[in-house]
């Protein structure tokens, strides 16, 4: 198997800075590379703020969380932040053409034994792994948001993982403290695939006039012991990145994928969710329920 001591993360954006609060918090050696400035400064201030957030709740001790700050750096040079990485999590923004555009630079610069991994939702593994130099040591590492709350990981074997890289990520993932489900690539996984399906049916039965968005999300949340409702988890993920996955499964998977067409209206609307202040609900600037 595999040994993993350091942990590069590519993105500080939602995810990246949340997978890479879980690693160093686990006891990795963390880097969490991104080009912006501004996205690293914004990542390490959610990454100390959840940490003393877990201390205030008694969820983390104090000298856990001191530790994590201390393993964790944040990187703006692709090069420097994976030289010497055993593992490097990609978490840049879900397209497939600049996923593998980034790992085909990773792999110049990363250990010729260093494992790959993807956080997509629902992307080919196999095909990202393909433009590296090792599709055998290249698995997808499904984190959910947020990130630190979050205990599920996905982990996603493409057509020639190996065993021993599995197994090492299996283990990584419990030493961030999370339950690690095996799945065999297909598209969307197991979550996101009925997610999608879930996520598109709640937007029909809206266009329908079936009830509102407040009472589907009360419905399922009540009836189904949802934690959250449809529209309130498509608001927090992203109505552009439930449409990019609805669209990539539509075309593999055939018509019950199909984009409900008021989703795709809210795209064209630029009601994004809570990221652009507006979704199916509103939000003011600190992402709270506006309405």
């Amino acid at each position: 198997m595999h040994e993993i001591h350091t942990i590069a993360v590519l993105g500080a954006g939602t995810m990246g800075r949340g997978i890479a609060h879980v690693a160093a918090l686990g006891g990795f050696e963390t880097r969490c590379y991104d080009p912006f400035p501004q996205a690293c400064e914004k990542g390490a201030a959610a990454v100390a703020r959840n940490l003393d957030k877990g201390v205030e709740l008694g969820k983390v001790a104090r000298a856990d969380a001191d530790g994590a700050l201390e393993r964790l750096d944040w990187y703006g040079d692709l090069a420097e932040a994976v030289d010497g990485a055993d593992l490097v999590i990609e978490a840049v923004p879900e397209e497939v053409a600049l996923k593998i555009d980034t790992f085909a630079e990773v792999a110049k610069h990363a250990p010729a034994g260093a494992v790959f991994a993807s956080n997509t939702s629902a992307l080919s593994i196999t095909e990202m792994a393909a433009a590296t130099d090792r599709p055998q040591r290249f698995a997808g590492m499904h984190f959910f948001n947020p990130v630190h709350v979050m205990k599920l990981i996905e982990l996603v074997r493409g057509l020639e993982t190996d065993d021993a890289t599995m197994d090492a990520l299996v283990a990584v993932g419990e030493r961030m403290g999370k339950q690690v489900v095996r799945v065999n690539e297909a598209p969307g996984f197991v979550t996101t695939r009925i997610n999608a399906l879930i996520g598109n049916e709640a937007f029909r039965m809206l266009e329908q006039g079936v009830a509102s968005a407040e009472d589907i999300d009360r419905a399922l949340k009540l009836g189904l012991n949802h934690p959250m409702g449809p529209f309130e988890l498509v608001d927090l993920v992203g109505l552009d990145v439930r449409l990019s996955i609805l669209e990539y499964l539509h075309a593999s998977l055939g018509e019950q994928f199909r984009p409900n067409r008021l989703l795709v209206q809210h795209v064209r609307a630029g009601r994004l969710g809570r990221k652009s202040g507006r979704g199916v609900y509103r939000y003011d600037e600190k992402g709270r329920r506006a309405d």
